[in-house]
């Protein structure tokens, strides 16, 4: 079926007070294993290419791009492409004409003054392109290995009456919040404030995102989605469930050189994590 936009699939969630998953992509089996498993789970699901995978493929955003666009364009549930926490105008003006139907614009690193300038001149930018834009205010740490920032430093939290100048100021369509979830997780200890998550569902007149959602336990992804939030990122956990897998079919088959027999192996235990991250966000799990 053809691209599904973003846009059009958080405003669905959020309208019905649920939450639609969406999965980091770094290769074509991580593209692979999101659809599989949201075609296991008869779930729409997005796509995500960040700023950080297009460095990892030598700084080039098509070519896996446009595999995600044939994959997409041949799944039997919607699937929708996003870019990820793009820093780089560069990047961004490069969306539309790979096929992303949406973009994460992050700025959240600037002072507060700095980050509405930016996000505004790329919200402005987007929608002349039809582009459907997301930015992120307060800090949801941990990305390139930087620490998370202290639960109680300037800016690790979104404060609601700043979130709300902000959207009105930048003219975003949904925001990325802080509530206590963290990037690059691999424990799922996040504590979540849920009191703040509902304070700025209540504040704000548009979609909430969770970010760093690999590191958030269940019954607190179920409790976010309730409180509001109606995109849920999620990268790590498919890491590691594909290295997990890797690695443990490597040590028990020394031998192995094909790339094929190991990759196949990752690229199911993607596809189960996918189907099960759905199940929990839906009730279904």
């Amino acid at each position: 079926m053809p691209l599904a936009s973003t846009g059009e699939l958080v405003t669905a969630a959020a309208d019905t007070r649920s939450a639609v998953a969406a999965f980091n992509v770094i290769t074509l089996e991580h593209v692979e294993a999101v659809i599989a498993g949201a075609e296991s789970a008869g779930s729409p699901v997005v796509l995500q290419v960040s700023e950080n995978a297009v460095k990892f493929r030598y700084g080039r955003l098509l070519p896996l791009a446009r595999a995600a666009v044939a994959a997409a364009e041949r799944a039997t549930v919607p699937v929708g492409l996003h870019l990820d926490h793009v820093q780089s105008d560069s990047l961004l003006r490069q969306a539309l004409d790979a096929g992303f139907s949406s973009v994460m614009y992050d700025a959240a690193r600037l002072p507060y003054a700095d980050n509405l300038t930016a996000t505004r001149a790329a919200a402005d930018w987007a929608h002349s392109q039809g582009l459907w834009i997301e930015a992120e205010l307060g800090q949801v740490g941990g990305k390139d290995g930087r620490p998370p920032l202290d639960a109680h430093a300037p800016g690790a939290r979104t404060d609601p009456d700043q979130a709300r100048d902000f959207v009105a100021g930048t003219g975003v369509d949904a925001l990325a919040v802080a509530v206590g979830s963290v990037h690059a997780m691999t424990t799922r200890t996040a504590t979540l404030d849920h009191g703040l998550l509902k304070r700025l569902s209540a504040a704000l007149p548009v979609p909430l995102v969770l970010h760093g959602s690999s590191g958030v336990p269940d019954d607190a992804l179920v409790e976010a989605v309730a409180g509001g939030i109606a995109k849920v990122n999620v990268g790590t956990a498919l890491n590691m469930a594909m290295t997990g897998a890797i690695r443990d079919f490597l040590a028990a088959h020394p031998e192995a050189v094909d790339s094929r027999k190991y990759l196949s192996v990752g690229r199911e235990a993607m596809a189960h994590e996918v189907r099960r991250i759905i199940g929990v966000l839906s009730g279904t799990a």
